[in-house]
Order: C-alpha cells, then structure tokens, then sequence
C-alpha cells in the first residue's frame, strides 16, 4: 500500500514533496533512479526492466512501493552499498520500466524479481521492501524461497480492506479509482491505463491468505510505523504467522520508515541481516 503523489490532493502532494526535500531525497549527488553509469534494462518476461546495481558484497535487492522508483531509496542506498551489492529496479509499469500489457499483479511483480535474480546469477539475496516493495518481497519468499535469505518489510499489507489499512487512507485514494475505473480501456490514454493499473493493485489486491505465510522459511523483520497507513495491528498479525520473524514498530511514526527514521532504519535492518536470527523462546522470554 504506497499513495503515489499524483493521485493526491495538491496540498497532502506538496507536503510529501517537501518532506522528501528535507531528507535530500531528491538532492544526492548520485543521480539514483537515472544512472547512466550503472543503469541497465534487462529483457525479462516480455518487458524491459531498468535496474541499477552499486557496491560489492553480500546481494542485497531492494523493492519500491506503488508508483515510486529506485529513487525512492536515495536515503538507503548510500549506506547499503558500503557493505553490499545493492541491486534495485524500477518495477513493472513504475518508473523507467514501462509496460504495456492491460494486467498488474503483485504476483506478477514478484515473478519478475524471480526473472532478475536468475538473469544476474544472484541468490540467494537479502531483501529490503517497503510498502508494496513489502508485498512483492514476501511474495518472493512464498513463491521463490531459494532465492530470499532474509526478508525485511515495513508498511505492507495482506489484503485491501480496512482490517488492514485505515479507512481514512481508502477515503483518499478510492474515488480516484472509481473515477478513472468509469472510463472504458479502449478510451483511455497510456498515461491513465498506466494509473488504472496501479490504482487497481492498490484498491483490489493483494490477497495473500495468512497461511501463506508459514511457508516463508527465511527470517523476516516485519516493520511498521505506529501511525502507518498499515494498521500496527496488521502488521503484528503478519509478524505472527511467519514462523521466524522480529517485530519493529517505529514511535511516531507514518509510513515512510525508511526515509523518516533513514539512519537508524538502515542500521536496525543492517544488523538484522549481519546477525544469526535468534530464536526467543522459553526462558530466553525473560533475556
């Protein structure tokens, strides 16, 4: 679940711009997201995925959210890249991955991730997704568990109801589906079947039965902000079912983790994935 900027009211739009400014997300150095000297398409699954790799190491893929791109992560990828190999693509019909296909799925998505892993003879990988980069990252682990070592996920939804997401978040975003929904494909320009695309998979899916869940057999850091679009209760229902996971709710915090809290989120995942998961069970209860 992301709200992507041009979907919003101007004035809920120009304050998340703003916000962004204040932590340089737009101001690095690197030009993240359009980087001639590290960007590359691969042909993937009938489309072209752009994707950008920095630094050596470990293989560390990274997954945007709804209607965002590689820049999103400008905060993360300069301290992830100091110790791992960070490979981070714009996804399917987002950012400078077009596709002009009628259909969009959360599955579909992550089976592209699949496709880049094989195509770049990485994995198994650790991964970093934050809303419906979250979604995709689990995905990836229940569909392709070789290929996840460990998994962490901030402000990701199961399903698209309000026993997940607040119903103020679907008040925003819902009449603007409804209203490009009442156009007919055939009428539409490329730039609103793209956003119907998009808004669908935000409005309508996913559908990730919690059973699904104990099927992911890497460790997992399920994130949340405790004024996240995601209901916190949400997200300690996912952190509950997958068998080997942490739970990390930011204080004051919305939905934006990674970039609101950027230094200690990259160092709290940071140490998630350099250390031995550890089981707490027992007497270990009281430690």
């Amino acid at each position: 679940m992301a709200i992507f900027f041009y979907l919003l009211p101007m004035k809920i739009t120009l304050t998340i711009c703003f916000f962004l400014l204040a932590f340089n997300v737009f101001s690095q150095t690197i030009p993240y997201g359009n980087n001639p000297a590290t960007g590359k398409y691969y042909s993937i699954r009938g489309f072209k995925m752009y994707c950008e790799i920095y630094g050596e190491g470990e293989p560390l893929l990274i997954i945007h959210g709804n209607g965002g791109s590689i820049n999103n992560f400008a905060a993360n990828i300069p301290y992830f890249s100091k110790k791992y190999k960070v490979i981070i693509a714009d996804s399917r019909a987002q950012g400078k991955s077009a596709d002009p296909s009628d259909s969009l799925s959360y599955e579909i998505m992550a089976d592209d991730l699949s496709a880049l892993l094989d195509e770049l003879h990485a994995g198994p990988v650790n991964v970093i997704g934050w809303s419906d980069g979250g979604i995709n990252g689990v995905l990836l682990a229940i569909r392709h568990p070789e290929k996840v070592k460990k998994l962490a996920v901030t402000g990701t939804n199961l399903q698209p109801d309000s026993n997940a997401v607040f119903q103020e978040v679907w008040d925003m975003v819902r009449p603007e589906y409804a209203k490009i929904k009442a156009k007919k494909w055939a009428d539409m320009n490329p730039q609103e079947r793209n956003s119907f695309k998009l808004l669908r998979l935000l409005c309508d899916e996913p559908h990730i039965p919690l059973g699904d869940l104990h099927k992911i057999q890497c460790p997992a850091l399920v994130i949340g902000g405790d004024h996240d679009v995601i209901k916190p209760a949400h997200t300690m229902q996912i952190a509950d079912n997958i068998p080997h996971s942490y739970l990390w709710i930011l204080p004051n915090s919305g939905h934006s983790t990674p970039v609101a809290y950027a230094d200690l989120f990259n160092k709290t995942v940071d140490d998630f994935f350099t250390k031995p998961f550890r089981e707490i069970t027992k007497e270990k209860r009281f430690y």
